[in-house]
């Protein structure tokens, strides 16, 4: 009996050792699967430093462009795309159609874009809280580029007599639709050419004022466009046409008083029909922009990707071929990313 009794004291004893072992053995075990950060790390770091890889955040980013018919939505169509197959993972952009200059900084103003296309004096004003965006600056606007001209075409019949802007006083002038870009464009450089209270203003749009001129109800007509622009070409068909030369002076006199955006171009003669001479002009310039919040490495990226793949962006419109590294800050009228900046210095375009 004692020696029955001790026999399953015996086993009882080795059956709690046992278990006590494997209660041990799992526990530890469990522990270091679970806890121990060593298994992780490597590879995360190599992931992290490894050019190769894709980066660990892609930015979501909205290019605001124009509308359909216009130059804005093809050229950023094309950046979203060109953007998405190169910039390894960092971006994901799409393009957005707009109204254009004003409500692109509007967007940009309230987080809706991130990018956008705009004129550089529409910039300009944003900024600065000036004219449509008085007591409402857009701080957050950077540039990244300027890219091509928006001509200043003032229209007159072949006919007319009209050579250079200083012809235009005592004339009833279209000086563009009541708040557009255009109106400011036309009242600034009248002033600065002496002549704002010389001649007769009408606002009207280009549509309405090329109507007006061709019935000879006014003498000129302002249009800020690419060249050559359609609504033009359309008039002159019928009614042979002419622009009106701006003088050195003007353009100085503008940069004077802190128009820095404006920047001289000659439009080619025959460009329109009745042209038949060289016209020298002034132009604003389209331009691209962000929000001063995108990282640096991001606009970086974004400004690479633009110079180093232009023969692609050309593709998507015909204006992409005045776009170029050598004049991407001409006409640059807010103050640069630091991420385009950092570009600029790498290429030489800018002094470190």
């Amino acid at each position: 009996m004692a020696s029955t009794k001790a026999v399953v004291i015996g086993v009882v004893v080795v059956i709690v050792i046992v278990a006590i072992a494997a209660a041990l053995l799992m526990g530890g075990g469990g522990g270091a699967a679970t806890t121990s950060p060593t298994s992780a790390s490597p590879t995360t770091s190599v992931a992290a430093s490894s050019p190769s890889t894709a980066p660990t955040k892609t930015y979501e980013i909205k290019i605001y462009t124009g509308g359909t018919g216009g130059t804005y939505y093809p050229l950023g169509s094309k950046l979203a795309e060109l953007l998405n197959k190169y910039s390894n993972g960092l971006i994901r952009a799409t393009a957005v159609t707009s109204g254009a200059s004003v409500a692109n900084a509007k967007a940009l103003a309230a987080g809706d874009a991130q990018c956008i296309f705009i004129q550089n004096d529409i910039a300009y004003y944003a900024y600065n809280g000036l004219y449509m965006f008085e007591g409402k600056p857009v701080k957050n606007i950077r540039g990244v580029a300027t890219l091509y001209p928006e001509v200043i075409q003032i229209v007159v019949r072949a006919d007319s007599g009209i050579k250079t802007i200083y012809d235009l006083a005592g004339k009833k002038v279209v000086i563009g639709a009541q708040g557009s870009g255009t109106a400011v464009n036309a009242e600034q450089i009248l002033k600065a050419a002496g002549i704002w209270d010389k001649v007769k203003p009408v606002y009207a749009d280009f549509r309405q004022g090329a109507q007006m001129l061709k019935l000879g109800q006014v003498d000129a007509v302002f249009l800020t466009a690419g060249i050559p622009t359609s609504a033009i070409v359309e008039l002159s068909a019928t009614t042979p046409v002419n622009l009106v030369e701006i003088p050195d002076e003007v353009l100085k006199k503008l940069h004077e008083e802190g128009y820095k955006f404006y920047v001289r171009v000659v439009v080619p003669k025959d460009t329109y029909k009745g042209m038949d001479r060289d016209v020298p002009t002034l132009a604003v310039k389209a331009m691209l922009a962000c929000d001063a919040k995108l990282p640096k490495e991001v606009v970086y990226t974004i400004t690479k990707i633009l110079f180093e793949h232009l023969d692609e962006l050309k593709q998507a419109h015909k204006r992409a071929e005045s776009i170029s590294l050598q004049h991407a800050l001409d006409g640059m009228s807010i103050p640069l990313h630091p991420g385009a900046e950092e570009y600029y210095k790498e290429k030489g375009v800018l002094k470190s």
